[in-house]
């Protein structure tokens, strides 16, 4: 699409001119021990629970981080996306029970800091975290802080600029063209074209092979290009304006026929990645990591095109510390070296997350780096450029479990349980009683 790639050209020209704003980042594919955290003075054992999901780079990180901290063991405790945030909340009523770091998604990052009393506050002494401030996105920082400006809960982990990831040899086989300038051209305009595409692909594809593992991967991107969300600056909740426009473009998807109907994150969904059950998905930054973690064999099959429509930002998400917590100098002091320039790269590199400190992006070896898997692609500057000028919507208290309400009747929809229509009719109901608990 024009703009992405007016945006291109611009990224390009500031990195081509761009320093290496930290030396200590150059070309190095390894984390580094360096960070200014306080040191916790005790040497005494520390075990730090660290809950998560999906991959945040963590398994790479820990070996390197108790090497450098002898003291300290990390407890990596992945669990699924919506649970992970029930749980915390759960933990934060009942008192007790929440982990040394928790990570929140920019989806619920709203929620949690409207209760910022029950979380670190990351600006104050010994962490003093505000002179890092200018280390992350404007818009970055100040999701995670509470609306009096003066407490912040959580560093910036990553972003979720927006692309489509697609399956060259499947694209072969359906005799399309899979260069991804040529593609981005195609569909890049509208859903409607990229619909239309997939229904070229599935007039030549292998019989239960489709061209989109779901449609409701596609709502959450389609919503996050909307001028609002599902709620307003004053938390109103507005089922009839960018939601409705992201329900309609996915029963589009459902109703050609182009979708594998999947689950996201299910065992089926899994299994797709490695045998080919569909082509394309909607391909926010993190998701690299997990389509080289549920396909390996796939290695070099991968390419990524622009998205249609105009860009947007799907995910994205932070480290807190919940006060509850017993080691709480020690969590700090993984945080902040979790989130350094040299330990953002190298995540990167390993698991695809798009950091969320615009320098890094400067950096040459960021720009120089070219993804195996995703067929030698500078698979950075395609997911910078799509981050670079993004002003993601205002996520509400309650997107969260409204996003998860409303995709559930989606759902119901992909499965034939009920029509579009009747679940629209239930997806705003639904909406409205989580927007009211």
């Amino acid at each position: 699409m024009t703009s992405s790639r007016i945006r291109w050209v611009r990224f390009a020209a500031i990195g081509a001119a761009g320093a290496l704003l930290f030396a200590a980042c150059g070309g190095d594919d390894e984390p580094t021990t360096t960070g200014s955290a306080p040191t916790s003075e005790s040497k005494e054992p520390v075990t730090l629970k660290i809950n998560f999901w999906g991959d945040f780079g963590l398994k790479e990180l820990k070996p390197i981080y108790e090497a450098a901290h002898p003291n300290v063991t990390l407890v990596l405790n992945a669990g699924d996306y919506n649970k992970q945030h029930q749980d915390l909340q759960k933990f934060l009523v009942a008192g007790s029970g929440a982990p040394d770091v928790a990570a929140i998604d920019e989806g619920f990052i709203v929620q949690f800091r409207e209760q910022a009393d029950q979380f670190v506050n990351l600006l104050d002494a010994p962490y003093n975290a505000g002179s890092r401030e200018g280390d992350f996105l404007p818009w970055k920082w100040q999701q995670s802080l509470d609306k009096t400006g003066k407490i912040q809960i959580g560093l910036g982990t990553d972003v979720g600029g927006l692309a489509m990831c697609y399956r060259t040899d499947l694209f072969e086989k359906a005799g399309l063209d899979t260069d991804p300038e040529k593609l981005g051209t195609q569909w890049g305009n509208s859903w409607d074209d990229f619909i239309n595409v997939g229904k070229q692909y599935m007039a030549k594809a292998e019989k239960g092979k489709f061209f989109v593992d779901s449609a409701v991967n596609i709502m959450n991107p389609v919503l996050g290009q909307q001028p609002v969300g599902y709620f307003d600056k004053n938390e109103t909740l507005q089922m009839e304006g960018g939601p409705k426009v992201a329900w309609d473009t996915s029963t589009k998807v459902i109703d050609s026929g182009i979708s594998a109907g999947l689950a996201a994150f299910s065992a089926e969904w899994n299994a797709g990645f490695k045998n080919g059950k569909f082509a394309t998905l909607a391909c926010p930054a993190w998701m690299q990591g997990y389509i080289q973690g549920q396909a390996p064999a796939t290695k070099g099959k991968w390419k990524i095109a622009d998205i249609p429509g105009e860009g947007g930002n799907w995910g994205g998400s932070f480290w807190t510390i919940p006060k509850q917590g017993k080691n709480v100098a020690a969590a700090y002091e993984f945080i902040n070296w979790a989130t350094a320039p040299e330990q953002a790269l190298s995540i990167f590199k390993k698991v695809g997350n798009l950091p969320a400190q615009p320098a890094i992006w400067k950096d040459q070896a960021f720009l120089d780096y070219k993804s195996d898997f995703f067929s030698g692609q500078n698979t950075g500057v395609i997911f910078a450029q799509t981050a670079q000028d993004l002003q993601p919507q205002y996520l509400g208290k309650k997107s969260g479990v409204v996003r998860t309400a409303v995709e559930a009747e989606l759902t119901k929809v992909q499965s034939g349980q009920q029509t579009a229509a009747e679940g629209w009719t239930n997806a705003v109901k639904a909406a409205e009683k989580a927007a009211a608990n």
